[in-house]
This record gives structure tokens, C-alpha cells and sequence, in this order.
């Protein structure tokens, strides 16, 4: 694993290498997330499958690889696989994500269609949180055995987390307010 620290680029000079076609971009926000709003340049790379690339990642050596997510998080976790698998690489991360990218202005793809509702993502972190946080109400009431359920959901979340399935994400993908219209 890498020890050097990620290095970073502001929204306004990754615009300036992707206009100049001196480096290319990776999504590596959920495809929901990605369907939602994106930068029109983007190439979708979610952070669970970066590692998975090692033979089939082909980036020219002279261009710049910038990674980003909403917010610079995951982008970092990212850009620490891909300087392990592609060493001899520039790589960098999107300062702030798309939501500094869209702060200073630069465009986006598909905000209409995404706007006023949460990726899938955040409604299965809305959903669970709010089930432990009654569960957990409910056992200081004095049903105890909801303590239980409360240690339930958490298992089932850190379930999804290491295995990459989540039932409830599932669910959530068939209900009318996620369709694709």
C-alpha cells in the first residue's frame, strides 16, 4: 500500500487538463449516484471495483488520472488502490468532488433528473439509521428485546459493507420513486 499522501487538484485546474486532454476522469461514486448527476467526462469506476482492474485499467502513461466522489472521501481511498496498481502513474484527487466541481460553477450531467432525491445510498443510511435509532429508543422504554433489533440492523449494514450486498439497496432500486423514467 502506498505511504505517500494523495495528491490533490482543485475543480478549476482538473477543468483546465480535461479541456487539454491531458488527463481523464473516474467516477467512483455508486452507479446510482453516478445516474443521478455527473461530470460530463467522467468515466463510472465505483470504489468497490477499483481494486478489480489490474489487468484491464489501460491509462496512457502521459495523461493524468483525477478521481473523484461527492465530496473527496472515497475519491482518496481510490486514488490509494490505483497508485498501487498503476505506479508509474500521475494520480490525483478531485479536491471537494463533484460537489466543489459544481461550486465553482463547472457543469454537471443529469442534475434534473436526480434533484430532490437521495441516491439509494444515502435512503438505505436514512433507513437503517432511523430503525436503530427507535430500536435503541425503544429499549430504554423498557422493551429490551429491541436492543436486540437494533444490533441486528447494525449487523445486517456491516454485512452490506464488507460483502457488497445489501437486500434493503435491493428493495430500494424496484420502488417507483427510483425508476428511471
Amino acid at each position: 500500500m502506498s505511504t505517500e499522501t494523495t495528491r490533490t487538484v482543485s475543480a478549476t485546474q482538473a477543468a483546465d487538463w480535461l479541456a487539454a486532454g491531458d488527463a481523464i476522469l473516474i467516477d467512483v461514486r455508486e452507479p446510482d449516484e453516478f445516474r443521478a448527476e455527473h461530470i460530463a467526462a467522467a468515466a463510472s469506476l465505483p470504489l468497490g471495483t477499483v481494486g478489480d482492474l489490474r489487468q484491464n485499467l489501460k491509462v496512457p502513461e502521459n495523461r493524468r488520472i483525477v478521481v473523484h466522489c461527492l465530496k473527496g472521501g472515497r475519491g482518496e481511498q481510490a486514488c490509494r488502490k490505483l497508485e498501487d496498481i498503476l505506479p508509474a502513474h500521475r494520480i490525483y484527487n478531485l479536491e471537494g468532488g463533484i460537489t466543489a466541481w459544481k461550486q465553482v460553477g463547472l457543469p454537471v450531467v443529469g442534475l434534473a433528473k436526480g434533484k430532490g432525491r437521495p441516491s439509494i445510498f444515502r435512503q438505505v443510511q436514512m433507513i437503517v439509521g432511523s430503525l436503530v435509532l427507535l430500536s435503541v429508543a425503544l429499549g430504554f422504554l423498557g422493551l429490551t428485546p429491541a436492543f436486540a433489533l437494533a444490533g441486528f440492523f447494525g449487523f445486517m449494514l456491516a454485512f452490506a459493507g464488507f460483502s457488497g450486498w445489501c437486500g434493503l439497496a435491493l428493495l430500494l432500486q424496484r420502488m417507483p420513486w427510483n425508476r428511471a423514467a
